[in-house]
């Protein structure tokens, strides 16, 4: 196990595509570290840079200390799993599996305990004979895990090893990779686009966009008090729903206006101190699809809106509707009902979405209330994209429930 140390790691292409910008991250012993962000945000170029398959334009790698920055990949010691598992196809599972061994010149009785050993914890042990061709995608990448855990390198990197496999296969494969981590706690970086892997497996989330970091924490941290809107954006499934609203009231209270109604935030200033200097102006409000609900009749503030899609996902149901400000906007009156099913691609309009149970009544085109719990809304510089974040005490006790 070991520390990886990335010092203003920069990568510049030929042409003046700058891929990696200028990052500083430490990635702790036996720790679990996914890089995360949208494609072509740099993190493979990262990873493959950790691993030195890459040249490095400016910065430092080190691992333990020790700078690796012009050290070739065989000397560093690192094992890696691609997204197309890169596998011998010609050689058996076991000859896949023990290869780096052979070139290390490994006793070959001792090298065939240790393939053994890995084939029977990753269930392998009845395909050690196959070829790449007879075994499937799941299996094909558990054959790749297993050549890079064979050798227990000093770092792991996976770049994406999951995206090749469906839904199901890839929901059994997290839970091992888990395992794998708790066993061997061998230190490892973990590339995805896909922040549900990145919540449910990383010990710690690095968010990159273009390039630069954004933020790293915990998946908790990441989630609740994300750094600006990007990140906020970005984590979380469906993602938070922005709108740039006015900020009203005085030091005793603050509302927004949606759809030409006025809503009230509860301790907004006591929770989020920084709103004080908004007060007048327009800021960018997030809001978590969670955070609405069905209204009841009793309920006058709530938004009225027209669904124009409804994705029912057995327990819940994604419920799509305009922005506040488009909805104000398409009637006569505050929030009004004369809104097109269909939408103008012209318009550029990001839809919102609302969770609901599965037993709410929505259908396409018919109105409905939603009520809306303002206590979990986000707010971020409507310039610069920063959070404002809430009060330290009031962050820690929200992290810890």
């Amino acid at each position: 196990m070991s520390v990886v140390r990335l010092e203003h790691l920069t990568k510049t292409f030929p042409g003046g595509t700058t891929a990696v910008d200028d990052l500083t991250l430490t990635i702790d012993d036996g720790e679990f570290l996914v890089l995360v962000g949208p494609s072509g945000c740099g993190k493979s170029t990262v990873l493959r840079m950790i691993a030195g398959l890459e040249a490095v334009s400016g910065g430092a790698v080190s691992i333990d200390d020790e700078d690796v920055t012009d050290w070739p990949p065989k000397l560093r010691d690192i094992a890696m799993v691609f997204q197309n598992y890169a596998l011998y196809p010609h050689m058996t599972v076991q000859e896949n599996m023990g290869f780096a061994l052979k070139l290390r010149h490994m006793d070959k009785a001792e090298a065939s305990e240790k393939v053994n050993d890995t084939a029977g914890l990753l269930g392998l042990s009845t395909l050690l004979d196959r070829k790449p061709a007879a075994l499937s995608g799941g299996q094909r990448q558990r054959v790749a895990m297993g050549r890079a855990l064979v050798r227990r390198p000093r770092v792991f990197l996976l770049d994406e090893p999951l995206s090749n496999l469906d839904a199901k296969l890839r929901v059994s494969m997290r839970a091992e990779l888990s395992r794998l981590h708790q066993r061997y706690r061998i230190t490892t970086v973990y590339v995805t686009h896909d922040q549900v892997e990145a919540m449910t497996l990383g010990d710690r989330i690095a968010v990159l966009d273009r390039g630069r970091l954004q933020q790293v924490g915990t998946p908790d941290e990441l989630y609740r008090e994300p750094a600006n809107r990007f990140v906020a954006g970005f984590m979380g499934s469906p993602s938070m729903n922005f709108a740039t609203v006015d900020l009203g009231g005085d030091a005793g209270r603050v509302t927004v206006r949606l759809a030409g109604r006025e809503f009230e935030v509860p301790a907004a200033l006591r929770r989020r101190p920084g709103l004080a200097r908004y007060l007048g102006s327009a800021v960018v409000m997030g809001l978590r699809p969670a955070a609405f609900a069905p209204a009841t009749s009793a309920e006058v503030a709530a938004l009225r809106v027209v669904p124009l899609g409804v994705e029912s996902l057995g327990d819940e149901k994604h419920v799509l509707f305009r922005p506040p400000r488009a909805i104000a906007a398409a009637g006569d009156e505050p929030g009004g009902e004369d809104i097109p099913v269909a939408v103008d691609e012209a318009d550029d309009i990001e839809l919102w979405t609302a969770k609901v149970s599965q037993q709410t009544a929505v259908s396409i085109g018919e109105p409905i209330g939603l009520s809306v719990d303002l206590r979990e809304a986000y707010f971020f510089d409507p310039v610069g994209g920063e959070a404002i974040p809430l009060q330290r005490d009031i962050a820690a006790t929200a992290i810890a429930a």
